[in-house]
């Protein structure tokens, strides 16, 4: 016999550690959106049509190990997620979000004990760690165009504001939809109204590299002119909008993962075409719309509760955006105010929620158009797109302090109808 023998290496239990050489590799090629997995096994995991997120074992002992390998190279496109289930990750408590989003990927993870709890000892080109995705893009998409057709492109917005070229869609093209940002600098778009003139509740992630998706088949009731906002701790929220029974003021809260949940019980005036923009840091507030329209807000707590209306602040109106700026501030700008028809006032949000009188527009007034924050810090923002009567591509940045600038000459097909967020 030829050969070295090692000693063996124990768990805690006195039972002999399996190496990454005798691990059990399934057979079965996970291509699911969820996957819970056992210590000592491997798995491969296509992600080809969906992200897929993979749960750790509830209890673990060191030595612990498990292998994840990126079976068709698509990571880069929809990425898998850990849920370490109660365990550390890294040293991190599993209210982070552990992400690996680059393509051909394989993640080699074993338990370390509780305090840094499950540690890659490999993990290939990828972050080891659950560290934020650098932040401080934005990105727009979906829409109708000047042709009033229907479109799925989108375009990218740089950490220094600057819009780029128009990507080729992916995923049903649909306009009147909203879009957030949730987990770890991830966004979502769903909901909306398809070229058949039927609402739908489809979604689309978008990843750590700014591709969309394809299509995740819709939860909840199928609806459009929705407002979407971050809040808590890596999590969202869609509420009210316009669905096949009128208008409504039901909630679909979405995980640190994306996944979009059932509808649940609304609080407020129900309607449509409002907007919704982050405060103080993991709080959230609704403004606005089409009720009227209406100028009433209703505040989200950090765990995802929509208050009843604070009376209204300034012109009431609807089809406008809303965007966080600065340190945990908001602003409501634009919009469509039925007795003087476009507006391009701004009303700023308070770090504790509220929203401010009217301040004097800058830049072309218009509606239905879209805003992202952007900048590594995420402290400023810009709104793009939006109708005048005609589409448009025009965009204004607002500074750390919320005064909108002054009009930007476009890039990319003119729309309006479409959604953004960063990621």
């Amino acid at each position: 016999m030829s050969g070295t023998v090692v000693s063996n290496v124990f768990r805690t239990s006195g039972v002999i550690v399996a190496t990454a050489a005798g691990i059990n590799f399934e057979s079965a090629v996970t291509t699911g959106t969820t996957l819970t997995v056992e210590s000592g096994n491997g798995y491969f995991i296509n992600t080809t049509s969906n992200i897929c997120t993979v749960t750790l074992p509830s209890s673990a002992e060191t030595g612990d190990q498990i292998v994840l390998v990126d079976f068709a190279r698509t990571w880069g496109t929809n990425s898998m997620f850990i849920n370490s289930n109660g365990l550390n990750f890294q040293g991190q408590d599993n209210s982070y979000t552990v992400e690996y989003g680059t393509s051909g990927a394989t993640v080699n993870i074993v338990y370390s004990g509780a305090s840094k709890g499950w540690t890659p000892i490999s993990d290939d080109v990828v972050t080891d760690a659950p560290v934020a995705v650098p932040s401080g893009r934005g990105i727009f998409a979906y829409g109708q165009s000047a042709s009033s057709t229907r479109v799925s492109m989108s375009n990218l917005l740089s950490t220094s504001g600057v819009i780029a070229t128009d990507v080729t869609g992916v995923g049903t093209e649909r306009r009147g939809l909203s879009a957030t940002t949730f987990g770890t600098n991830r966004a979502i778009f769903a909901f909306g109204y398809l070229a058949n003139n039927a609402r739908t509740s489809i979604s689309n992630l978008v990843g750590v590299n700014g591709v969309i998706g394809n299509d995740v088949t819709g939860v909840g009731t199928t609806s459009n002119l929705k407002a979407a906002v971050g809040y808590g701790v890596g999590l969202a929220l869609f509420a009210f909008g316009e669905n096949g029974s009128g208008l409504s003021n039901t909630r679909n809260l979405v995980s640190n993962v994306g996944v979009v949940a059932n509808d649940a019980s609304g609080a407020g005036t129900a309607r449509g075409q409002l907007a919704a923009t982050s405060y103080g840091g993991d709080k959230a507030v609704f403004g606005y719309g089409k009720d009227g329209p209406v100028n009433t807000s209703n505040k989200v707590s950090n765990t995802g509760v929509v208050a009843g209306n604070t009376s209204g602040v300034g012109t009431a109106r609807r089809l406008l955006s809303a965007v966080g700026y600065g340190d945990g501030r908001g602003i409501f700008a634009y919009g469509y105010d039925d007795n003087a028809p476009i507006v391009s006032m701004s009303n700023l949000v308070s770090d504790t929620g509220t929203v401010a009188s009217d301040v004097s527009g800058v830049g072309t007034a218009r509606y239905n158009l879209a805003s992202s924050v952007y900048s590594a810090d995420q402290n400023v923002a810009a709104f793009a797109y939006g109708t005048t009567g005609s589409q448009s591509s025009v965009k204004n940045l607002v500074n750390s302090s919320g005064v909108v600038q002054a009009d930007t000459t476009g890039v990319g097909t003119a729309r309006s109808n479409l959604a953004a967020a960063a990621f």
